[in-house]
């Protein structure tokens, strides 16, 4: 059998592997519970011929809301094989969003994963009238629930058994029907600009991307062990997750909880790594924390050891002779005292390849991570086409997305747009031809992302072309740019940049950092009650200035931050101002906190403001702050 899509994947590897070897990984209760390719082949056999007898046909959608499980992927594989397509949702989507995605992606089956999410599907259910059954894979809390259109996992998988010895060539003769221009999954964008669109993906996307970019990156075949902590509804975890794991034979570990995530990253310490840009700004806001909060001796060893590390990446990244041995025995020394052990509490002390991508990431946190022997691949590429560049071991630059990949043609529009082509795209967004059509430029994907390649054929991608900003005297500047490195410091976890053709400098809007602000405010003795009246604490104004400060310095004078207010409430999914990816929506956090900008091109040092607000239970309500706008002085 040709193995052209993942069902067929799945049936090579179960006759190449069968239970000699560990497919996946759920930590439950403190215990590691294994699933062999002969455990992963079996529940999808059962599964997809129990969605058959449920009355699934080729086509037919099948939405799946649920953290991270080896039943999301068994559910996705079992859909797939019956000649089904997988819908993604991410799990802290609302009811109405749940609704958007099933109604608009038809689809006639629902996977869940616990009672939180069987609740969102039986809230909405008579408005999806396309909709059959519920499956759901964890029981707690659902016993007492009486309805028809539930069903759970093992009922499903009982089924599939009873038709298997009806029928025991079936699930084989619908494996062997699959073939590569079948779309496997549709990936809901990230909707920054607007309602998010379905990308349709084949299996010839997923396979052949995942396949070529995991042998040219040599992860193929190396039985890596690999942590799935972003979730299987973003195109990412589709492709090195689900796909990846197939061609690769990689091991995918699930962690208990994502609270958990630390711990059981320490455990398994993974060869191969994913995590999104806001994860790795997280990692070093905790590390920086720590630090600040750890023994006299920890704090000194951490001032040694750290420029240390910085030099040693400089020298290995720039010099093209031998490097002296004077710096290999005083990065050997340093590695020692500081950096196993923090990567060993990082969970990355057997680490390989590590990829970051779904944002820009600031090359201050790609250097701090350099320096302490982790190199983070920041690559570029999209849900639409798929991987564009990604920097090779030897070439990793702080400010580049690397080399474009053999398989891929990318040009630059006279006004500067990204444009990508190559064999293995998406086939279009579901009901949305129009979309389509407009994204292509003869044959030419357009990005919608501003960017150029440099003289050693590195991409480097400044920002969205919507968002360039212009100033008043003529200049242009990237948010993207500020917004990056100011989120480099601790104390900060948001930041929108603002500007304009009829504004004379930017200013910020600031969600400051909870935890790390409230620490620093606990050791300063600052007494503060909840988020709003910690942040319009003078000191912590000071504070936030003093940060600024170090960003302006290595800013052009006309880009330099003036003024700054720091937010009342934090940027939140539920309130539409950021998406279920944390990519801040910036027209609309613009249009609904538009006073509070108006007020740092105004006189005023301080503004009442009144915002609705969307609690979890779905009601609505209102906030009143005083807000303070504060000036950020030259150094």
């Amino acid at each position: 059998m040709f193995a052209d899509t993942l069902p067929k994947l799945l049936r090579v590897n179960f006759d190449k592997y069968g239970n000699s070897k560990v497919a996946l990984r759920k930590k439950d209760r403190g215990i590691w519970k294994s699933y062999t390719w002969a455990d992963y082949f079996l529940c999808v056999k059962y599964l997809s011929l129990g969605l058959v007898s449920l009355g699934m046909e080729k086509g037919d959608k099948i939405s799946i809301l649920g953290e991270n499980s080896p039943e999301w992927y068994f559910l996705e594989l079992a859909a797939q094989s019956a000649g089904g397509i997988a819908v993604g949702i991410f799990t802290d989507c609302t009811a109405s969003e749940v609704k958007y995605y099933a109604e608009h992606s038809d689809s006639k089956f629902a996977g869940a994963h616990d009672q939180e999410q069987v609740d969102k599907f039986m809230q909405i259910r008579a408005e999806l009238p396309l909709l059959t059954k519920i499956i759901y894979w964890e029981d707690k809390g659902l016993w007492s629930y009486n309805d028809p259109m539930l069903i759970s996992f093992t009922e499903v998988i009982e089924m599939g058994k009873a038709l298997s010895e009806q029928n025991n060539d079936l699930f084989d003769n619908n494996v062997a029907q699959t073939i590569k221009d079948d779309i496997a999954v549709i990936c809901y964008t990230s909707g920054t600009t607007g309602r998010p669109k379905g990308a349709l993906l084949d299996h010839n996307w997923l396979v052949e991307v995942m396949g070529r970019w995991s042998a040219f990156d040599g992860w193929q075949n190396k039985g890596y062990e690999y942590v799935s902590f972003i979730p299987p509804a973003w195109s990412t975890e589709q492709g090195i997750g689900i796909a990846g794991s197939l061609l690769a034979g990689l091991t995918v570990n699930f962690p208990e909880e994502p609270e958990t995530v630390p711990d059981d990253m320490r455990e398994i310490s993974p060869q191969l790594l994913f995590y999104g840009a806001r994860y790795w700004e997280n990692i070093n806001r905790m590390v920086q924390t720590k630090i600040q909060d750890a023994s006299f001796l920890k704090r000194l060893t951490y001032r040694a050891c750290m420029p240390i590390g910085y030099k040693w990446s400089e020298i290995k990244n720039t010099s093209s002779g031998p490097i002296l041995l004077f710096w290999k025995i005083l990065n050997g020394l340093a590695y020692l005292a500081l950096f196993r052990p923090l990567r060993d509490k990082l969970g990355l002390r057997r680490i390989k390849i590590i990829y970051s991508a779904g944002g820009a990431l600031s090359p201050d946190i790609i250097r701090f991570f350099q320096a302490i022997g982790i190199e983070i691949r920041l690559y570029y590429g999209s849900t639409e086409i798929g991987i564009t560049s990604s920097p090779r071991i030897g070439e990793i630059r702080s400010e580049t997305s690397g080399k474009i990949l053999p398989w891929v043609k990318v040009k630059i529009s006279d006004e500067g747009e990204i444009l990508v082509k190559n064999p293995f795209m998406y086939r279009g967004y579901y009901k949305n031809e129009k979309a389509s059509q407009d994204k292509m430029d003869h044959g030419w994907f357009k990005t919608g992302d501003f960017g150029y390649l440099d003289e050693d054929e590195h991409l480097i991608v400044i920002d969205r072309m919507d968002d360039l900003k212009d100033l008043a005297g003529g200049y242009k500047f990237s948010p993207q740019y500020l917004e990056i490195r100011l989120r480099f410091s601790p104390y900060i976890r948001d930041a929108v940049a603002i500007g304009g053709d009829d504004k004379d400098f930017v200013s910020v809007l600031i969600n400051i950092d909870l935890d790390n602000v409230g620490k620093w405010a606990e050791n300063h003795r600052i007494a503060y009650t909840t988020f709003t009246d910690l942040s319009q604490k003078p000191e912590v104004l000071c504070l936030i200035a003093d940060e600024i400060k170090k960003i302006n310095t290595v800013l052009p004078e006309h880009s330099r931050i003036k003024k700054f207010v720091n937010m009342y409430k934090e940027f939140d999914p539920d309130e539409a101002e950021m998406t279920r990816t944390r990519k801040l929506r910036r027209s609309f956090v613009e249009k609904r906190f538009n006073q509070l900008i108006a007020a740092c091109y105004g006189n005023k040092d301080q503004i009442k403001v009144s915002t609705p607000v969307t609690y979890q239970d779905g009601r609505r309500g209102y906030l009143e702050s005083i807000v303070r706008v504060a000036k950020v002085e030259d150094r």
